[in-house]
């Protein structure tokens, strides 16, 4: 058997989003190097490749849980969707009271043992998506009423995000929106999708009177500071305003990797803003690309969901693809100046621990969807 035959024979599930992810992987590395160049110079005495191995070694973890998850029979993550859940909430709970500090949020929380610091908000992210996708799957018909919607559904979607909120917002909302999209997909009656979005607004209505007795717990401050500088400020912020010189800078074709001007200025150019980078020395044509790879896994996801024979399949796979395609959406938005600065990662590309490995874990889900549909149409 060629090498070819084999790498087709261990991959399988839908060869497009396995190309998607190997192409986003390529660009991450590509990217992360050339966005990091001047922070290794300064930070690692001269050093400019230790950022790069540090991603590498992370991305190719990540790979691996890709193939990993995507062995794994759909339906085993069905069955552990209540105890994800169950573990993700303690989590959120213990790191907004006792988590670790950085840049004035409490996002981190940190394993004794290992040493090793990860954010529980993508846990939990990927945990409430995968309950509310079984939780769903219990009726096949329309839900239409309460009991099958507020308990099951509505209550897990406040906590979670509720408790993700106070230190990130912006996860929270795109976890929000994910939520009410999939319900809309799964059939839950409107009246019960409009309860959901007024009970979201009295949580963050309730967030906002706590954070004013409890500055430190809530992010109030940073919130309103982030919209008033979007609404007021019509060139954005200091990172907004480097953001956009570096898309313009690119134009069309790009200066060319590994020639970016604005990494030297632009704060967080490896993680948050790591688009403007891409734009800056790929131009308007890698920018597109990049933009193009999550639109194209979100309706490649779409076809493939449209052929599952189980219900869970499909609102897993979907769920997942909605979240991730509307976090990258996000961080878009935030480079050129569309929406207020978010903190958001660009999924499978931006430099990132926590963020790259439950990505990848998500991918490596829907391509094990993908594989129980390639087998039952083959069958």
């Amino acid at each position: 058997m060629s090498l070819g035959n084999r790498i087709a024979a261990e991959l399988r599930g839908d060869r497009t989003i396995w190309m998607i992810i190997a192409v986003l992987s390529i660009v991450s590395v590509l990217s992360v190097y050339s966005a990091t160049g001047s922070l290794a110079w300064t930070a690692r005495g001269g050093n400019t490749t230790s950022y790069l191995l540090r991603h590498a070694v992370m991305l190719g973890f990540g790979l691996f849980l890709v193939y990993l998850c995507h062995l794994v029979h759909y339906r085993r993550y069905q069955q552990i969707a209540p105890f994800l859940l169950l573990v993700s909430v303690p989590l959120l709970a213990l790191t907004l009271f006792f988590g670790q500090s950085i840049n004035q949020a409490n996002r981190w929380i940190e394993i004794p043992i290992l040493s090793f610091s990860f954010q529980p908000s993508d846990f939990a992210k990927l945990a409430l998506v995968v309950y509310i996708a079984k939780a769903m799957t219990k009726k096949q018909e329309y839900i239409t009423s309460f009991r099958d919607a507020f308990l099951p559904i509505i209550v897990p979607v406040l906590i979670v995000c509720g408790l993700i909120a106070p230190a990130n917002l912006s996860t929270a909302l795109v976890l929000f929106v994910t939520c009410v999209a999939l319900m809309f997909v799964g059939r839950v009656s409107m009246k019960y999708i409009f309860l959901l979005g007024l009970l979201g607004v009295v949580v963050f209505a309730g967030l906002i009177v706590i954070g004013r007795f409890a500055p430190d717990m809530v992010r109030v401050d940073t919130w309103v500071s982030r919209v008033q500088d979007y609404l007021h400020n019509p060139d954005g912020g200091y990172q907004v305003q480097q953001a956009k010189i570096a898309i313009a800078r690119g134009g069309i074709f790009g200066s060319g990797p590994g020639n970016s001007i604005a990494r030297n200025f632009l704060p967080y150019s490896h993680a948050d803003f790591i688009y403007a980078i891409i734009c800056e020395e790929y131009g308007l044509i890698g920018g597109v690309l990049v933009l193009g790879l999550y639109v194209m896994l979100f309706f490649r996801t779409v076809k493939m969901v449209t052929k599952s024979p189980k219900a869970f399949g499909a609102f897993l796979a979907i769920g997942l693809s909605l979240m991730l395609t509307i976090q990258a959406l996000a961080n878009i938005a935030v480079s050129v100046h569309l929406v207020p600065s978010t903190g958001l990662t660009l999924p499978m590309i931006s430099m990132g621990g926590t963020s790259l490995v439950f990505t990848s874990i998500s991918l490596g889900m829907i391509l094990s969807v993908s594989k129980f549909i390639e087998n039952f149409e083959s069958s």
